[in-house]
């Protein structure tokens, strides 16, 4: 016989929304390599993850010139979104970036970003276009984690 939830675990702790500075933002968003990209398309909006890079002030993400993102990313607004949950104390961070993307075609601009930090595909295949979506909003929320996510990020030796 299955039994259903008890009284206990219907209960959820409550917090509150707290918004995150640009600084936090920038770090949290610097501190990861997955995240999830949405884009625009004739049949509506698909949500992509993907593994990425930040250089400078703009997302960097490699992609093929015949996927979603590489057939209907050019020239557009994305929105991105990368984030950390812990279900058991409901608590985590969020932070989404919005603003156009264009392709990278200058010879410089490309060993500038292969210098520096350039993003690693884990799916299979040939991703040699890249993508750079330089934000021009960037927000962020946490809910339950320490008035400092980035600190709580380190803490946690998650990087």
């Amino acid at each position: 016989m299955i039994e259903g939830p008890t009284a206990d675990d219907r209960r959820c702790t409550v917090h509150n929304s707290i918004e995150l500075s640009q600084a936090e933002c920038e770090t949290l968003l610097r501190s990861r390599v997955v995240g999830r990209l949405a884009v625009s398309t004739p049949s509506g909006p698909h949500i992509i993850p993907i593994n990425y890079s930040v250089v400078d002030d703009a997302i960097i993400i490699r992609t093929s010139p015949y996927s979603v993102l590489g057939t209907y990313g050019r020239e557009s607004t994305l929105a991105f979104e990368v984030d950390q949950f812990d279900h058991e104390h409901h608590s985590g961070w969020s932070v989404v970036a919005r603003g156009p993307a264009r392709f990278v075609t200058d010879p410089d601009e490309l060993d500038h970003i292969r210098a520096l930090s350039r993003p690693h595909p884990w799916a299979a295949g040939t991703r040699e276009m890249h993508l750079r979506l330089t934000w021009d909003e960037l927000s962020g929320r946490r809910l339950g984690v320490p008035s400092d996510p980035v600190t709580h990020l380190y803490d946690q030796g998650t990087r």
